[in-house]
């Protein structure tokens, strides 16, 4: 059965900046190429990789980045459903979490994938009280 992966943006910024925990996300977007796993991304959340990028780097580099990222096996989810709407609503009341976290979460609920992240401060909590899988790279 192929492993499916959701990722957030810390996720990514890892990889992007050779962080720890980069290695096991660069890891799981290897397997992607092989077919072994399948891995998404809500456009939200790659919204966070970019802006991040652009204030720090300027748009040449945060226009380069998300040109590299198309060319990953990483299946950008450029719409939310209303699955993932209204879990993400119910998560986000729920918790004191960004939105954009809420999304990730949302779309792993949903979807059964594990969640890939290193967002402690803001996820330990659903962690403990929802039915979520975690990937924590750090």
């Amino acid at each position: 059965m192929t492993e499916l992966y959701v990722l957030d943006a810390c996720a990514v910024t890892a990889v992007v900046n050779g962080e720890n925990g980069g290695a096991m996300v660069a890891a799981i977007i290897e397997a992607a190429y092989r077919g072994e796993t399948k891995v998404y991304m809500n456009k939200i959340n790659l919204l966070e990789v970019y802006y991040d990028k652009l204030r720090n780097l300027g748009k040449p580099e945060a226009d380069k980045l998300i040109t590299v990222i198309s060319k990953q096996p990483v299946i950008i989810v450029s719409e939310i459903s209303d699955a993932v709407f209204e879990e993400a609503g119910r998560i986000k009341a729920a918790y004191r979490i960004s939105l954009a976290d809420s999304i990730a979460i949302a779309e792993a609920l949903t979807s059964g994938s594990t969640l890939v992240t290193s967002d402690h401060h803001e996820m330990d909590e659903v962690e403990m009280n929802e039915n979520i899988k975690f990937l924590w790279i750090r």
